[in-house]
């Protein structure tokens, strides 16, 4: 039975067509008391909180460009430009006028490298085993007028790293030619593609000796006239491959992990003479590598797969070991984002990285012996 109250406010609420039944909480609306009023007051209240933003935003703005935070904020950015600007100077007041030797100078990486150090001012030692191609490249850098600083014109010298009797002798003449070396940068390398249980340990051996074992001794050839100056550089352009080893590369995965291996050694020993030790392991560069890498069997291999030909410009990779080399960094990797994270995954996660590995083994090429 309905009480007498509830009976008079049906009457005076018209909007209430259900008096007796219990309200699910909410945002007001008709039926309940006062919401005429409120729905009244709602603009005037919408009005008030946007005054309220307005002037919250004011005081923002206010504070943001007053004369403490401004001139704050503006220092900041100058101090971080003169910190790039001086560091870009120094990078080029370092390679200026430094007797810089390249190794495998004939073609690829370190034709591009001798192209941008000769264009930041070094003085280039050019090395490789094609006197003819060394001598072309050195007028091709003496005619070019792309430099915007003083130049010098390139010394060359003709060796195979391959031959351990010729590397002492090419040490001397590499000294003889500007009276000492500031920045040796070992680039010269063989690619390889083939099964390990196809290929002889004389083609081990031979990728070995180009790519380990002739930087090395190169490398001991020059340091001592680099600790008498406490003075130099060691640069060995490894390879991603140095940090990961994939399937059909054994030869060449296991030459640039030694190389990787030596050069973090001399790194710390050397230290304390002031001599700087750089690796730079880069991913795939679109260069004659693969056409001209050693296969199982010791022949040339006369392809250029496809990661090859849709890896990086050999002028971009130059341009980064001048940076790499002028701030003197000691271990960089200029790869993919894909190998780059396989590196870490190596290390974190091994049973599923060598999965990856045997199923790209797999999908490349069926072992016939198995």
């Amino acid at each position: 039975m309905v009480s007498a109250a509830t009976r008079k406010w049906a009457r005076m609420d018209p909007f209430n067509l259900a008096p007796s039944l219990p309200r699910a909480e909410g945002p007001p609306g008709p039926g309940d008391p006062g919401w005429l009023v409120r729905l009244c007051w709602a603009p005037e209240e919408h009005q008030t909180r946007m005054r309220r933003k307005s002037l919250l935003q004011a005081r923002v703005m206010d504070f943001l460009t007053s004369t403490a935070v401004l001139p704050l904020l503006f220092g900041c950015v100058g101090v971080f430009s003169l910190l790039k600007l001086l560091q870009w100077l120094r990078m080029k007041a370092y390679i200026r006028d430094a007797v810089v030797v390249i190794t495998g100078a004939t073609s690829g990486l370190g034709r591009e490298c001798a192209r941008v150090f000769y264009a930041a001012g070094a003085k280039l030692v050019l090395c490789g085993r094609n006197a003819k191609a060394l001598e072309e490249l050195t007028e091709e850098l003496a005619a070019s007028q792309a430099a915007k600083v003083q130049t010098h014109r390139p010394c060359s010298v003709t060796f195979d790293l391959s031959d351990p009797g010729c590397i002492v002798g090419a040490a001397a003449e590499i000294l003889r030619c500007f009276g000492h070396v500031d920045v040796l940068i070992n680039n010269a390398g063989v690619g390889y593609r083939g099964t390990v249980i196809d290929t002889s340990t004389d083609v081990d051996r031979r990728v070995m000796e180009i790519n380990y074992f002739g930087p090395v001794a190169l490398t001991k050839a020059l340091l001592p006239s680099m600790v008498r100056r406490r003075q130099g550089h060691v640069v060995a352009i490894s390879s991603i491959q140095g940090r990961i080893s994939i399937p059909f590369r054994s030869a060449y995965a296991a030459s640039k992990h030694a190389t990787q291996a030596f050069f973090d050694c001399l790194r710390a020993e050397l230290e304390q003479c002031d001599i700087e030790v750089t690796v730079i392991s880069p991913g795939y560069i679109h260069t004659n590598l693969s056409l001209n890498a050693i296969t199982a069997s010791g022949a040339r291999y006369g392809v250029t797969d496809k990661t090859t030909a849709e890896g990086r410009s050999p002028v971009e990779v130059a341009q980064d070991v001048l940076a790499a080399v002028g701030k003197r960094k000691k271990d960089v990797v200029l790869a993919g984002l894909a190998p780059s994270l396989a590196v870490y995954l190596r290390a974190l996660a091994p049973s599923l990285f060598f999965r990856l590995m045997a199923a790209r083994a797999r999908k490349e090429q069926k072992p016939k012996h198995c």
